[in-house]
């Protein structure tokens, strides 16, 4: 019972890093990286569809994305569903293929996504805290229960502990390389 606790609450902790990977992988650093286009949905056939399932994303070079439907017809769509979405690049349609040129990034635009970056970074960790304090919780019921003593208690609160530090430095790690892609140029 107390294993399936602790295996549940890292399993947890390590699906909140995931998250939040993939959180700051829509974020945009300067550079071109596909990750940013993951919320796109597209109108096709009447039905929102994700971008990358209606046409390739490639980097042809740092700065561009160079996005190739699979079917030509639905080039328009694809326009328009960047143009909807919140990635706030225009699109440059050369009636076979879209390029997005990702702009240049100003030292203080720098400063205001690194801030993006830490404020998600602080959401991720908050969710690490959660399943934390719903293990805790669970393993204190279990004591009260009398499932165990308070020696067995007090060495699973220091497993959960040891897996919460653990988790939080790995986000810690994932802001801290998000934040210097966004510093370097």
């Amino acid at each position: 019972m107390a294993d399936q606790i602790i295996t549940t609450a890292s399993s947890k902790m390590k699906k909140a890093e995931e998250a939040l990977k993939r959180e700051l992988g829509t974020i945009r650093a300067g550079r071109a990286n596909a990750s940013i286009l993951n919320r796109v949905m597209v109108e096709y056939y009447g039905t929102q569809t994700p971008l990358n399932q209606v046409a390739s994303i490639t980097i042809p070079e740092p700065r561009v994305l160079m996005i190739t439907p699979f079917d030509k017809s639905s080039l328009d769509d694809i326009e328009r569903g960047i143009l909807e979405s919140d990635v706030g690049i225009t699109p440059s349609n050369d009636g076979s293929a879209i390029r997005l040129v990702i702009p240049q990034l100003t030292e203080e635009r720098r400063k205001e996504i690194a801030k993006q970056v830490k404020a998600t970074a602080e959401s991720g960790k908050v969710a690490v805290r959660n399943v934390r304090r719903e293990a805790m919780d669970s393993l204190k019921k279990g004591h009260k229960d009398g499932d165990y003593t308070d020696d067995q208690l007090h060495n699973l609160e220091d497993q959960v502990q040891k897996e919460t530090d653990k988790a939080i430095k790995g986000v810690d790690a994932i802001a801290a390389d998000k934040e210097k892609e966004v510093m370097t140029d």
